[in-house]
């Protein structure tokens, strides 16, 4: 079983991100961030990731520490997960439509961090989530998984749409980056022989 468990605790946020890659989709959300949450469910569900995570961060002040700091633990705990990334297909891509919304993310787990996100947002706010703080969890996962993603939204007109079509897309890319190959089972998918 490719699992792992992280804790992050700092001034800002005390976070607890376990997961299993080989999972169902089964989710236990607590992040202090309503609308993250959401997000979060749909990372595991199409990622067919079981995702446990918990957060006490300082909402009070507002949500980018916390929505940041996730992304962050995520990104560790999925590296963890993949350990030297033997038999892994390495590579990972969606497009996923909602109603009039449609993104496209290509993942790359190269070992090579670097997030080139092209999406402008409708609305500056989703209820009461920013929808800056979406590139943040990005920004903050690729940093710590050592993995390249590309996301575009391609059309959309509803902000709920367009960031529900980017998770939807990024869950559905990692699932298909982390699938084991059955005919590279042990080997490193990289002509360097290390990732």
């Amino acid at each position: 079983m490719r699992t792992a468990e992280v804790t992050r605790n700092t001034s800002e946020t005390r976070i607890r991100v376990s997961l299993n890659l080989d999972g169902t989709g089964r989710q236990t959300l607590n992040s202090g961030v309503p609308f993250l949450d959401h997000m979060l469910d749909q990372i595991a569900r199409h990622g067919m990731i079981d995702l446990d995570i918990h957060c006490d961060g300082d909402t009070h002040i507002d949500d980018h520490h916390t929505v940041e700091d996730i992304g962050i633990t995520l990104g560790q705990a999925v590296a963890k997960a993949i350990g030297d990334k033997a038999g892994i297909r390495r590579y990972g891509h969606a497009y996923v439509p909602m109603d009039e919304a449609l993104s496209r993310v290509a993942i790359d787990f190269s070992g090579r961090p670097g997030l080139f996100y092209f999406v402008d947002f409708t609305r500056a706010r989703i209820g009461n989530f920013d929808v800056d703080l979406a590139r943040e969890f990005f920004q903050g996962f690729v940093n710590h998984a050592n993995a390249t993603v590309h996301i575009d939204n391609l059309r959309g007109q509803n902000a709920h749409h367009q960031c529900e079509t980017i998770f939807k897309a990024f869950g559905r890319a990692l699932r298909m980056a982390l699938e084991m190959d059955p005919r590279n089972e042990n080997v490193i998918p990289s002509t360097k022989g290390v990732l």
